[in-house]
């Protein structure tokens, strides 16, 4: 829906409102027209109910207006002495309808001095409940989010079960576009296993003021711009359509921004022909060939774990002498060069062509891509049949024209062009595990609208294939996700405030109990 659109439904809405409760403002003593007027409608309608103004506020957030739309109903019948079980469904399950026959069809009385307490236990309870939904759901969608570490292609800085907080308001809080969907869930719900949303109606794009904009080297959440898979590491084959921010999360480092010219050459990445310096957390990694001497013993296990390889597969046997090696970094790689009996150590570079290749440009692979543009909002470029391949889908999908290519000719919307001006800022995101990560060199450039928030911290960190209290990885609880120098802990210094805040609160207690 356009922005058009949604002004059309929400006066029709406001129109539908004011039909609908006119005779009720009006026996609470205010004036009919205030019913009809937008904004001005809600807050007259709190005081009628009795309610803080500000709760206004929270009509008007997607989500949480969700959750606030059936209590302002209940509300608003129990304020005209509705207030039975039957009142109370019929409210919710008519959607606010019910008190249009109120409205039109039933003499009550408003009560002004009505209590706001609870009758029931129950009723406390879901009062209580609802209020922590929507307190976590802001929390949820403004300002920090968890996130768990799926995969592998961030090995080294970020590790397979890695819990995360991803800051939403460095980069700006985006608002949600999927205006009906349930609150602190992505795609799916759990248990019952399916959507957690309504594709229609979708809100227009906006994202609130940030701190900062992404840079080269930031690790970024985003949502997976390619991404029709019915659900995350699901096999079945299922596609669907999604919405973009119900489109899976996926974490990468940003290697190029809007503007710059990317290349990459036997797996080093170049900006603007220098090659990109990466920050000292960041350990880039790669596969590796190693041929050894099989008179000489090694103990593999003991080697890899030492140079902090864990991702090796053997070809190792009695006639064979090549290890094969995943994921590696090069101080790894240097190290072990120098092990008696290891005769090579070779880093795995393709020379080949991939057909999966991002443009599926002739001779062009993993480890030696581009040049490529990575387009800047208000930049033009040139547009023919050579070209086209990198921006076709920019063009048609991410800022929405019709394409077509007639002969040699091109057409957007229609009118033949030679020449195109971004709408958007594109990001090009890779994973520091170079020949295990699914990233922009297959499905390409990440769209601004599409970017989540930055991971700033890691209050959890689980590794499966530990053993009873090593389950977890000690010296990365509490550890920041950016910053300069090696990964520090804090966790230490969290369980001494807990320990202080236990020990404060006893002292309180007792001295509380002493008078």
């Amino acid at each position: 829906m356009t922005t058009f659109h949604w002004l059309l439904f929400f006066l029709i809405i406001q129109l539908i409102h004011g039909l609908g409760t006119w005779k009720l403002y009006e026996k609470a003593g205010r004036k009919r027209w205030e019913a009809f007027v937008p904004v001005y409608n809600s807050i007259v309608l709190m005081k009628i109910i009795n309610r803080p103004t500000w709760w206004t506020v929270l009509l008007f957030i997607p989500i949480i207006n969700l959750i606030m739309f059936p209590v302002i109903w209940v509300e608003t019948l129990r304020s005209f002495g509705k207030n039975t079980t039957t009142d109370t469904w019929l409210g919710f399950f008519s959607f606010g309808l019910y008190i249009l026959y109120i409205n039109y069809t039933q003499e009550v009385t408003h009560i002004s001095d009505r209590s706001l307490m609870a009758r029931t236990k129950t009723g406390d309870t879901i009062s209580s409940l609802l209020f922590a939904i929507v307190v976590a759901t802001l929390v949820h969608t403004y300002v920090m989010q968890p996130y768990t570490i799926p995969t592998s292609s961030l090995e080294k800085s970020l590790l397979i079960g890695d819990f995360l907080f991803v800051s939403k308001f460095h980069y700006g809080a985006r608002t949600p576009m999927t205006a009906v969907a349930a609150p602190m869930v992505h795609d799916t719900l759990p248990i019952v296993k399916t959507k957690s949303y309504l594709s229609w109606p979708q809100l227009p794009y906006f994202r609130f003021p940030g701190f900062q904009k992404v840079q080269k080297n930031d690790i970024v959440v985003f949502n997976w711009p390619a991404d029709t898979v019915y659900k995350f590491f699901d096999t079945s084959g299922r596609s669907v359509v999604k919405p973009i921010d119900k489109k899976s999360n996926y974490v990468k480092r940003c290697q190029g921004t809007p503007g710059d010219s990317l290349q990459i050459k036997s797996g080093t990445v170049y900006i603007n022909g220098a090659a990109l310096i990466l920050p000292e957390r960041a350990k880039t990694q790669y596969s590796y060939f190693v041929t050894y001497d099989m008179n000489v013993p090694i103990d593999f296990e003991y080697v890899l774990k030492d140079i902090g390889c864990t991702d090796g597969a053997g070809f190792k046997n009695e006639t064979r002498d090549t290890l094969y090696l995943r994921a590696l970094t090069s101080e790894g790689a240097n190290r072990l060069k120098n092990i008696p009996g290891i005769k090579t150590v070779s880093q795995i570079v393709s020379q080949e062509g991939e057909p999966n290749i991002f443009s599926h440009s002739e001779n062009w692979n993993a480890d030696n891509f581009g040049p490529i543009y990575i387009p800047e909002a208000g930049k033009t470029v040139a547009l023919n049949l050579k070209s086209l391949p990198f921006y076709k889908r920019i063009i048609s999908v991410y800022e929405g024209n019709d394409l077509k290519v007639v002969g040699d000719d091109i057409y957007v919307n229609n009118k033949k062009a030679t020449t195109y001006t971004f709408q958007k800022n594109y990001y090009w995101m890779m994973g520091d595990n170079r020949n295990n990560s699914e990233d922009s060199r297959y499905w390409g450039y990440v769209p601004d609208d599409h970017i989540v928030g930055k991971p700033v911290f890691i209050w959890m960190s689980w590794d499966t294939n530990g053993k009873g209290i090593n389950k977890i990885r000690w010296e990365r609880l509490f550890t920041t996700v950016g910053g300069d120098g090696q990964p520090q802990s804090y966790f230490k210094y969290f369980l001494g405030l807990l320990v202080l805040y236990f020990i404060g609160e006893y002292f309180w207690k007792k001295r509380k109990n002493a008078k």
